[in-house]
């Protein structure tokens, strides 16, 4: 436990205070309605909020349902502040015109109202009548000097309607609008056909980039677009007023966590399935939950080379971990699945078509050695790949696939390309090179073999490349430290 607690810290939460909702969105992921009966009671809640406290939580969002139609809600509010935590409250704003006051007295930091469109498309996603209301509520929480923003549900029924809502949330003076993908659950499984495809990712990236540029409300795309896009980054950079903004893997069970309704802790409130339910703070407390060394188990421990298809041979996949979890789940079917609504995996899928057509092998030695001098890697491996399947005794071709492989944190790959290459050439030193670092890498061999391989690399070199001689004695070092 005590690995884990200090490895370990939240920062956020996200806390579901109620299914009760006035609403039955046609996008709903968790498909609202009436409230359960197993609700944390005041008194429950108010102690999770300590619990949170001592556990160095930092920040709390309460959301639903509508949390607004919860009752103590202010007081729960109160609570989070008086304990010096930060307070924010998702709402569908309906209820505001009566309760944005309370809101106010009880310290609410950000209220975000859900707007998925302007008036005609709002309505229709969510009730007649709810985007005046919305508009109403922005006025009044304005009026009294609280923090706006705005969230939006992307799908099929409102991208073509960004635009016109951007200019009604700067007309109404909203201060930052949070974009997400609808993904196929709760009521929006009930209507796939308005999901939108992984080629509309690129469209919402442009425009998210497009009004960052602008300037006139801060752009938040949610952690499920993305990712590794230098216009992705560029919003990040100008919302966050931070340099380094690189995604760096979902943050469910690593800085922040969820709860449910009846007090289930979960890493991420979207991944809600019984089987990544980690406690209940009614039967343990939530430290216990948090610091338990087999919590979050599918997070913690996820490992680039436990996800499928391209997110395992990715670049970024060590850093990225696929991506948004779950997208990944509800598009895929699995937590490990291959994220298709990454930008980059677009990227990638269109560069495989590309490549694909290219018959002349000559040709895509050429284009490899390109992408070499531009840094793109991934497409050399691509390409490399595509030129043995064509051409089998090209050791040039296996030599960059393994320095390809390599780079891409892919070292299985590129133990099995440099033998490929030794098997054409048993004295190519850099291919002797590449063997003794992919089998390093792997941590599976002993360390004298792979020593071996990279000596015998610099004798063939006559022992006058300095980046195997520098590989060599970094690899004797490790040795005299191990034993």
């Amino acid at each position: 436990m005590e690995d884990t607690m200090r490895k370990y810290q939240p920062v956020t939460a996200v806390w579901e205070v109620t299914m009760g909702c006035n609403m039955n969105c046609t996008h709903c992921g968790s498909s609202c309605n009436k409230p359960y009966a197993d609700e944390l009671t005041t008194s429950e809640a108010l102690s999770l909020i300590k619990e949170m406290a001592q556990l160095g939580v930092k920040w709390v969002t309460l959301s639903g349902g509508e949390p607004l139609t919860r009752e103590d809600l202010p007081q729960l509010i109160k609570c989070l502040r008086e304990n010096g935590l930060g307070a924010n409250v998702i709402t569908n704003g309906w209820l505001l015109a009566e309760k944005a006051h309370l809101l106010k007295e009880a310290g609410v930091c950000v209220v975000a109202i859900s707007i998925d469109g302007t008036k005609e498309i709002h309505d229709t996603i969510r009730r007649q009548g709810s985007f005046e209301r919305d508009m109403e509520g922005i006025r009044l929480l304005r009026q009294l000097g609280i923090e706006v923003g705005a969230i939006t549900t992307i799908t099929k029924k409102n991208l073509a309607n960004l635009k016109e809502l951007r200019e009604k949330l700067i007309e109404a003076g909203v201060d930052s609008w949070q974009v997400q993908i609808g993904l196929p659950m709760g009521n929006l499984l009930k209507h796939k056909e308005n999901v939108m495809t992984p080629e509309h990712v690129d469209e919402i990236i442009d425009f998210c980039y497009e009004t960052a540029l602008d300037g006139r409300i801060r752009m938040y795309p949610a952690d499920c677009i993305g990712y590794y896009t230098v216009k992705e980054q560029e919003v990040k950079r100008r919302s966050y007023n931070a340099e380094n903004v690189l995604w760096e893997g979902c943050n469910a069970g690593i800085r922040g966590f969820g709860v449910l309704q009846n007090g289930d802790v979960i890493g991420c409130t979207s991944v809600r399935d019984k089987e990544f339910i980690e406690g209940n703070i009614r039967e343990r407390s939530l430290n216990d939950i948090w610091n338990d060394e087999n919590a979050f188990r599918w997070r913690r421990e996820l490992k680039k080379e436990m996800l499928s298809g391209e997110c395992q041979k990715c670049i970024y996949g060590s850093k990225c971990l696929g991506g948004c979890a779950n997208t990944r789940l509800t598009m895929e079917g699995s937590i490990y699945g291959e994220n298709k609504y990454c930008s980059y995996n677009v990227y990638l899928k269109k560069k495989m078509e590309e490549i694909r057509r290219i018959k002349d092998v000559n040709h895509i030695q050429e284009k490899a050695q390109d992408a070499l001098q531009h840094d793109e890697v991934q497409v050399v491996a691509l390409l490399a790949k595509h030129g043995v399947a064509l051409d089998k005794n090209n050791l040039e071709l296996y030599k960059l696939k393994g320095y390809a492989d390599f780079m891409c944190g892919n070292y299985a790959d590129a133990e099995k390309s440099n033998s490929e290459a030794l098997k054409l050439c048993g004295e190519d030193a850099y291919a002797l090179k590449g063997l003794a670092l992919s089998m390093y890498k792997q941590d599976k061999y002993p360390l004298e073999d792979v020593i071996r391989l990279m000596e015998r690399a610099n004798s063939l070199n006559g022992g006058t490349d300095n980046d195997i001689l520098h590989d060599l004695n970094l690899l004797r070092q490790k040795s005299l430290v191990s034993r």
